[in-house]
């Protein structure tokens, strides 16, 4: 089964076509990030332009990389929830449009479950993925992005309960905000992890909020970085935060890049722990948005979440000490020689890997698949509207 995929949901216009679920016959995405870049931040009209002018030179290249034509596609699928509302817009209404015309099954998916289902695509590498290398049900799925922070147990495909969630801002929007307090560009994540390999993580100490169950809390985590740089610098706390990056030396950004980085990952992989000890039949992990490409919290995820790995492999990331392989059935090759897998005692732990961390039209493709495995009915196109704020529980 050859699925065409689109995902317009934010500041990327990406297609795919998918095989059978894993395999990847292209992955097209034309990112924004260099238009906002110089803005701090995504601009949602501004973004839904460039949608429009990139989709469908982007969906013609990825049926061109995968050396199909409309005919050989069964099936259309497209995010439709959550994002910005013009983003959105642009990728629904295009794949409405290709399932009138070509007389296609569509299939709407939900934003994050698409982030949790990179971790079934193939890396593409020559050792071919067998399923005892994927995922085993019931499973925990942390979700962590720039718009979302969730706890989420799967007892099966397509079966999912949100049981923790942010009760302000979401992780990787943190990122995105203490960066502009150090001064470091936009996107935040990359920026501060990149600015922390000179920093030390123990040079200032910051709160680990204490919220109720498996909830997560990260406004005052930014506010304690931004207090305690203004405290660093010797300055009111009325200073504007654009104005303390003039006030840092590089390697005091670097403290600070690192100690966040350390206290933030540290928050998250707490309250998976908590989750593990509420689900102890849970058989495998999988961490899923742009925020689980971090080397830290993988590195982190490694010797916190009560285990020790299995290596057969001798290949070893000397700078975190994370294995490249766990076993032969492992996905080898994967991140080129990084990891994204290990095995423990009594759980599986999964990583996507780094090019499926982001948003990407793949990730839309096998969640899709996993969808009419389970025996989701194809949605009328006619009748499809977006949905920006819809729950991964909701349908």
């Amino acid at each position: 089964m050859k699925i065409l995929a689109i995902e317009s949901s934010c500041d990327e216009t990406a297609a795919a076509v998918i095989e059978d679920g894993r395999q990847i016959l292209s992955n097209v995405v034309v990112s924004q990030i260099d238009i906002f870049a110089e803005y701090g931040g995504v601009i949602p009209e501004v973004a839904a332009r460039s949608h429009l002018e990139a989709i469908l030179p982007v969906i013609h290249k990825a049926l061109g990389d995968a050396g199909s034509d409309k005919t050989e596609i069964d099936a259309i699928a497209v995010t439709h929830t959550p994002g910005l509302m013009g983003s959105l817009m642009i990728g629904t209404l295009t794949a409405r449009m290709l399932a009138i015309l070509w007389q296609k099954p569509l299939y709407a998916v939900h934003h994050l479950k698409s982030h949790i289902y990179a971790n079934w695509l193939d890396a593409g590498d020559d050792v071919a993925m067998l399923d005892s290398d994927l995922p085993k049900f019931p499973l925990l799925a942390l979700v962590i992005s720039g718009g979302h922070t969730q706890i989420i147990y799967m007892p099966s495909h397509n079966q999912f309960e949100i049981i923790g969630t942010t009760k302000d801002d979401a992780v990787g929007e943190c990122f995105d905000k203490v960066a502009k307090i150090l001064g470091l560009p936009y996107p935040g994540g990359p920026a501060i992890a990149d600015c922390a390999k000179n920093g030390n993580p123990t040079r200032y100490h910051l709160p680990h909020p204490r919220v109720d169950g498996l909830d997560f809390s990260f406004s005052g985590l930014k506010t304690a970085v931004l207090r305690a740089v203004q405290a660093e610098c010797g300055l009111s706390i009325t200073t504007p935060s654009y104005e303390l990056k003039e006030h840092l030396s590089e390697q005091q950004k670097a403290d600070f890049a690192a100690s966040f980085q350390q206290t933030a990952c540290e928050i998250l992989l707490e309250k998976m722990e908590k989750a593990l000890e509420q689900y102890p039949k849970v058989k495998s992990v999988v961490f899923a948005g742009g925020v689980s490409a971090n080397r830290q919290l993988r590195s982190l995820a490694l010797n916190s979440l009560k285990g020790h790995q299995e290596a057969t492999d001798e290949s070893k990331d000397v700078k975190t000490g994370m294995f490249a392989k766990s076993s032969k059935n492992a996905r080898s090759g994967a991140l080129n020689a990084e990891y994204d897998y290990f095995k423990r005692d009594d759980i599986d732990i999964f990583f996507p890997e780094a090019r499926f961390t982001g948003d990407n039209a793949a990730m839309v493709g096998v969640a899709a698949y996993f969808e009419i495995q389970s025996g989701v009915k194809p949605t009328d196109p006619y009748r499809l509207s977006i949905a920006p704020r819809t729950k991964i529980s909701e349908k």
